[in-house]
């Protein structure tokens, strides 16, 4: 009877485990059935009310474009054909996942750019995998978390604080200088350029670090004797800012408009002379080889080939963005709230419709007799609207100061990418705009007079 007793209970126990597990069972499938219903429904919405915008041919009616979004110099060409058939915008969808407008005219950016910081919302798609590298910074921060980083940090990048940087910029590209030199006696007059001037810009980073905790720090000092500030509210200040990584972000940006500049320039013999030239003529009777706040004014030439180089080669490819309300653009067209509108910079800077020949490299775009030609919204790099680049006006010093002292002393042509055995440059656009295999150039050092 007890061997009995025992297997009747061990029957009613798998017994009693099956039903618990068709139970289970059920309730999965039921769950991932609604799950489904719902996301096909939401995608079925988001497709109908996407239907203003024209739409590139599809993998399926379930994967859409996925798969077509390529960071490489192939991706960038289809970013050109997507521009040339479709001008201003086109929808896109990643599966029935994601569900973008892409937009690449000014007419179509300026309204979502210079939306309303409060309704403005960085998109997950993008910016949650920045978030390890940057944690809540206030480049993927959003509403009053924003608002708030954003006010604190503006300070540092005051005019009147961007001056005592130029020593610094000074001293980091003469180190990166003597160092071409070195190289360049020992018979590697072919470098690369973004390894180099990486190591440049962090360096005059880290050191403009302590400067601008400083002059924060008199900010908040100053307020405090005003009675503006309460003692607390500066101790925030001061936590904030030197804990947050954002302040010690953006040197991979200006490396690469440096890089980029000086590609084109070493591409552009009579461009990179003309500006030689105005650096010589800047520095004539001078005992040293030093710029100084002054002279960023008296570089218009120089500024123009800058300028021209962030058009075509802009370190950021493009922001993303959704909204929390529905966005109306030209053209009768609404951009539903939620749907993450991807602004394309590069887009922007190499549409036909806005710019005559936009793959060739001519300064001249940027003469300032032309500026009143220029349509709002057609130069980007920087973004724009209250959530554009806080460090552009430094990031525009680095680059002016950095060029200049590096035409002044060396002079550039195309160099041999080892890797290609040629000089062809295949972009590679990453979160910022790099070359595969390295952005090469032949250096020649100049003596000029001290």
């Amino acid at each position: 009877m007890t061997l009995l007793h025992t297997v009747l209970a061990l029957v009613l126990s798998w017994t009693g485990l099956y039903s618990v597990l068709y139970i289970f069972s059920i309730g999965l499938i039921t769950v991932v059935a609604l799950w489904t219903a719902r996301l096909l429904l939401r995608h079925a919405w988001y497709t109908h009310k996407l239907s203003c915008f024209s739409k590139p041919q599809t993998r399926s009616w379930l994967l859409g474009h996925l798969g077509k979004m390529q960071s490489t110099e192939e991706g960038l060409q289809r970013v050109d054909d997507l521009v040339q058939t479709y001008k201003h915008s086109c929808c896109w969808f990643i599966g029935p996942f994601y569900h973008l407008v892409r937009l690449f005219h000014p007419d179509y950016v300026k309204p979502l750019l210079m939306a309303a910081a409060s309704i403005t919302v960085k998109d997950e798609l993008i910016y949650h995998h920045l978030q390890p590298w940057l944690g809540n910074s206030v480049l993927i921060s959003n509403g009053e978390v924003w608002s708030r980083k954003r006010r604190l940090l503006t300070p540092a990048f005051h005019f009147d604080i961007l001056k005592s940087y130029i020593a610094v910029f000074n001293s980091s590209a003469k180190t990166m200088h003597d160092k071409w030199c070195r190289l360049v006696a020992e018979g590697k007059t072919n470098l690369e350029m973004f390894d180099h001037v990486s190591l440049m810009t962090l360096d005059s980073l880290l050191k403009c670090q302590p400067l601008i905790s400083t002059d924060i720090f008199h900010f908040c000092c100053t307020c405090l004797f005003l009675r503006r500030l309460s003692l607390q509210f500066v101790v925030i200040i001061l936590t904030l800012h030197t804990s947050s990584p954002s302040s010690r972000a953006g040197h991979d940006t200006t490396a690469s408009a440096i890089c980029w500049t000086l590609y084109n320039l070493a591409r552009h013999e009579h461009y990179q002379e003309k500006c030689r030239q105005e650096v010589m003529d800047l520095m004539e009777g001078r005992d040293g080889q030093e710029i100084e706040w002054e002279d960023l004014s008296n570089l218009p030439f120089t500024t123009m080939c800058i300028k021209e180089s962030l058009r075509l080669h802009s370190p950021v490819q493009a922001v993303t963005r959704s909204y929390t309300q529905d966005m109306v653009l030209p053209g009768n067209r609404t951009v539903p709230a939620g749907t993450i509108c991807l602004v394309s910079i590069y887009g922007t800077h190499h549409n036909p419709t806005v710019w005559t020949n936009p793959h060739e490299y001519d300064p001249q775009r940027f003469d300032p007799s032309n500026k009143k030609s220029q349509t709002s919204h057609a130069f980007i790099p920087f973004s724009s609207g209250p959530r554009n680049c806080i460090g552009q006006k430094f990031a525009m010093a680095e680059l002016r100061v950095v060029v200049a002292l590096t035409l002044l002393r060396f002079r550039l042509t195309p160099g041999v990418n080892p890797e290609l055995g040629s000089s062809r440059v295949r972009r590679l656009p990453q979160l910022v705009l790099r070359a595969e295999g390295g952005l090469w150039l032949q250096l020649e050092p100049l003596n000029t007079p001290t």
